[in-house]
């Protein structure tokens, strides 16, 4: 007998300045490294039968003709409607050239079968591409830094994107303070979201805070610390969040598995997470652990404290000739690394 779907009053929402409310948990579908297309398809399917309703996709994950074939036939069963969920793409590091935006845009709604994205992203804010499943030592000797009058080129046709219909909202990924504050004061149509990598081990707070500050709403990546992430991210001194002591201590009072507590607390902090799994039990779990229970203030707090600063998507196949290391991708003095 299947269990039946999570009723949507149920979910925590995140109100958007403008007053629209979105869903504050999502379905990520990253799992090009590790799960085929079909795979990551049937779970999109199967979390809007369990009762997600934002589901976040990428033209680099190389799944999203599957994934549009899943939101299909979910739609058509009656499992959601449209205007019930909230869509996501990205345009992809090798589609910043002048129309590409536009081009990427559009193969990303014919692939997923909508007619417009509810959110639309800049993936990575620099045209330095890599090949999908590259090792971590690969570098393009045509990358180079951020510069902000490139990045504002994309950005104008994101603005395009939005004044066309085709995106709800526009917004932005893997930033740094710096280079916000590099751009925002350019922008004719203002980020509303900024996708991040946030969990336990790595809460980022000023830029959290920052955001928030802008009236731009966090996603957050890795939630649980994205342990199927590719090797390439992958370095010996890296936190496992769920085996961190003060999560395991709230998941054993709960009576609950750590990664649950790592959502809980993301949701109560106010980002938006998009944990990834294609098992049923796993993603029905997520989803319905931050319906109930919540944690306490103190508990909240042990968690913020629990911060190791620990960045496990560290981008260092995007570095360009010179480059110190990977930490220059993030702007750690205060000031744009060029």
């Amino acid at each position: 007998m299947k269990e039946e779907s999570i009723q949507q009053e149920r979910i925590p929402r995140r109100i958007l300045p403008g007053g629209d409310a979105v869903p504050a948990i999502g379905l990520g579908t990253f799992g090009s490294d590790k799960y085929g297309p079909e795979e990551v398809a049937r779970a999109v399917y199967g979390g809007i039968r369990q009762g997600y309703r934002l589901i976040d996709c990428a033209a680099v994950y190389q799944n999203e003709a599957q994934v549009g074939e899943a939101l299909e036939h979910a739609l058509e069963e009656g499992l959601a409607k449209r205007e019930e969920l909230f869509l996501i793409s990205k345009v992809w590091n090798d589609r910043h050239g002048e129309g590409e935006v536009l081009a990427s845009c559009r193969q990303s709604l014919k692939d997923l079968r909508q007619d417009y994205l509810d959110l639309y992203l800049v993936h990575w804010p620099f045209p330095n591409y890599h090949a999908p499943g590259c090792s971590g030592d690969a570098r393009n000797p045509d990358s180079r830094p951020f510069r902000v009058q490139e990045f504002m080129k994309v950005w104008a046709q994101c603005e395009e994107l939005a004044g066309a219909g085709l995106a709800r909202y526009i917004g932005m990924s893997n930033m740094t303070i710096p280079k916000l504050e590099a751009v925002l004061p350019l922008c004719r149509i203002k980020p509303a979201f900024l996708e991040m990598e946030l969990h336990p081990s790595f809460q980022q707070p000023e830029l959290f805070q920052y955001a928030l500050d802008h009236g731009i709403q966090p996603i957050g990546y890795c939630p649980i610390g994205s342990p199927s992430r590719p090797e390439r991210d992958r370095d010996a001194g890296d936190v496992a969040d769920t085996e961190l002591p003060e999560i395991a201590e709230i998941a054993r009072a709960h009576g609950i598995h750590p990664a649950l507590v790592c959502l809980k607390w993301a949701v109560q902090r106010g980002q938006i997470p998009i944990p990834f799994s294609v098992k049923e039990p796993q993603y029905r779990s997520n989803l319905q652990a931050v319906t109930e229970d919540p944690l306490s203030e103190a508990e909240m707090e042990s968690i913020r404290r629990a911060d190791r600063n620990c960045r496990l998507v560290k981008g260092q196949v995007f570095l360009w000739p010179h480059a110190g290391s990977w930490e220059d991708l993030w702007d750690p003095d205060g000031s744009i690394s060029c």
